[in-house]
């Protein structure tokens, strides 16, 4: 694999230089026609300037890529741009122009748009967010990806963009949506437990590998739901850490579901007598 990280420092942004011109020297390199894997960081105040301009580019120089086959954009660390202040855009016009691509990451949700989704090949769809808007997961829920075997989603907080209901959540993992799913997220939520409680006994959990809940708001209720799936006991992987379970709760999923990862738990915060549970990654 032949992999390129592109990405604009605060001073190179300042003296000018963008991220279009260095998508266009990238393009006029030979090695652009086996690049397999490019990856996307800063493109310059990315907390100011949307990703347009970057896409209408990556769109526009397809041709100059033709062994691309995993594409992330907004790779940028929270030293860089928080990631609730990443401005994305329209990312549609990437499904026609990349028909070979198999992975796509995003990181950041706001502005972000995915329109009606229609690819032949894409394997890996991942968005890496505070907040996912039901926009987006709309999207996808409407999606044409008959060769996706993982979805991650950042479900976020209301906070930081979330404003989707838990069924426009769960339209999202309908069974049969994507015929070779194997791999589920559905995590950093501020509703975890109603997602656990959702997918405790849906059908998809017969032809999963993995079921990510991790980095969420997970509580001993969205455990109880996981404990009485036999679904989930037949389970090769569950993801759950980084949760607010009991040491108590603790004990038994892992007596009674081996196949679950339990490590990272957090301590409530208390505030005023009431209690406060946060997901791993809002701002």
């Amino acid at each position: 694999m032949t992999e390129i990280k592109l990405s604009l420092g605060y001073e190179d942004y300042e003296d000018g230089k963008n991220m279009v011109e260095m998508l266009e020297q990238l393009a006029d390199k030979p090695e652009a026609a086996a690049l397999s894997r490019l990856i996307i960081g800063d493109w310059g105040g990315s907390y100011e300037n949307s990703s347009a301009d970057v896409v209408a580019a990556l769109v526009r120089l397809s041709t100059k890529f033709p062994a691309l086959r995993s594409l992330f954009i907004g790779d940028m660390s929270y030293e860089e741009c928080e990631v609730s202040w990443i401005i994305q855009s329209d990312l549609n016009p990437l499904f026609a122009a990349y028909p070979e691509l198999t992975s796509l990451t995003i990181k950041g949700s706001t502005d972000l748009s995915l329109g009606q989704i229609s690819h032949e090949k894409l394997e890996e769809l991942i968005i890496i967010c505070g907040g996912l808007g039901k926009g987006v997961l709309q999207s996808i829920a409407q999606a044409h990806l008959p060769a996706l075997q993982k979805l991650e989603l950042y479900i976020g907080v209301e906070n930081y963009g979330f404003d989707a209901t838990l069924e426009e959540v769960m339209a999202v993992a309908k069974p049969g949506l994507f015929p070779k799913l194997t791999y589920l997220g559905l995590k950093d939520s501020e509703i975890q437990d109603e997602i656990a409680a959702a997918i405790a006994q849906s059908t998809l959990l017969d032809t999963l590998d993995t079921l990510d809940l991790s980095e969420g708001t997970l509580s001993d209720v969205g455990a109880e739901a996981l404990l009485a799936s036999e679904k989930i006991r037949r389970l090769p992987h569950l993801d759950l850490h980084f949760h607010y379970m009991s040491e108590e709760m603790m004990t038994r999923i892992t007596a009674e579901l081996p196949n679950a990862d339990v490590s990272d738990r957090q301590d409530v915060d208390e505030y005023d007598g009431e209690e406060y549970r946060y997901p791993s990654l809002t701002e």
